[in-house]
């Protein structure tokens, strides 16, 4: 069930030109709209990929359908889609709602830390398992992410928002790169040591229920992708088969010219005695690269 919108708080800062709105359930919603300038399947990809995140243990927000009446958006004239040279109404409907991360006190939630509050975030490690998720889903735009505290609480802890760029919007292709999807500061991959810092998250990936991902995939609202329902399971078909490919793109990333994983030993360039630059990898007992 949907959860009614009864007011509009402020508009969001991003290319999708989102909402804060209260929810009638009490919750307050970064809400996304049907007509926003992005893609309408901007709001498929958020849902579907959210729930991903969620299944696989990260920190998300809790998403909902959010329903914005005909009457709020005549009456709120904030409610209005910044086209450029035109303006318009946002669309009533069914929309997609993100749990607002943190309180709307001043310093509750951030976007930004300096390098010394960065590495004492409670859940840093979680960036290794929000970049799995993120070349697992295609994500075509760098990972977003805010941090969030309590009252009286010293150490921040980071919520990953913003996933309406996963399969690549509203292309619903892959076009898989090494710096797409990830994080701008190298900082939270400092402490990525091997595939045992990409765990638990990697795994619950690459061996996630197929009725996990189908049924996630059907509570998207169809009106959100054009109502061509092929194209819906071509897609979780495709993500399917991508689960063992999530090493192979994290290897991609991690030999990049960022270097982004400096305590992973044996992850760069080396000499041969050729002369011939190449990357050399260790194996583990297991037989995966290590």
């Amino acid at each position: 069930m949907a959860v009614l919108a009864v007011q509009q708080i402020r508009r969001m800062r991003g290319g999708a030109q989102g909402q804060l709105m209260l929810g009638a359930d009490g919750h307050v919603y970064v809400v996304k709209f049907q007509n926003n300038p992005q893609h309408i399947r901007v709001l498929a990809n958020e849902f579907l990929a959210s729930r991903l995140a969620l299944a696989a243990g990260l920190t998300a927000p809790e998403c909902e359908l959010v329903e914005v009446s005909n009457w709020l958006v005549e009456n709120t004239p904030e409610l209005e889609m910044d086209l450029g040279r035109t303006r318009e109404r946002c669309r009533p409907g069914l929309q997609f709602g993100s749990r607002f991360a943190g309180g709307l006190m001043p310093g509750q939630v951030v976007d930004y830390l300096p390098e010394e509050q960065l590495a004492e975030v409670r859940n840093l490690a979680e960036f290794a398992g929000i970049l799995a998720l993120d070349k697992w889903t295609g994500n075509a735009n760098g990972r977003q992410a805010v941090f969030t505290r309590r009252q009286r609480e010293r150490r921040y802890k980071a919520v990953f928002i913003d996933f309406g760029y996963c399969f690549h919007a509203g292309d619903w292709q892959f076009e898989d790169a090494p710096l797409r999807g990830v994080y701008y500061r190298n900082d939270v991959y400092r402490e990525i040591s091997g595939w045992e810092s990409f765990e638990p998250w990697l795994t619950r990936m690459e061996t996630m229920p197929a009725e996990t991902i189908w049924a996630a995939a059907g509570d998207v609202p169809p009106e959100w992708y054009g109502g061509d329902l092929g194209e819906m399971e071509a897609l979780v078909e495709k993500l399917l088969l991508r689960r063992s490919r999530i090493r192979e793109l994290i290897e991609t990333f991690g030999k990049s010219d960022r270097r982004p994983f400096p305590k992973w030993m044996g992850m760069g360039k080396e000499e041969d005695k050729d002369g011939w630059m190449e990357t050399r990898w260790g194996t583990n007992i297991a037989g995966r690269v290590n």
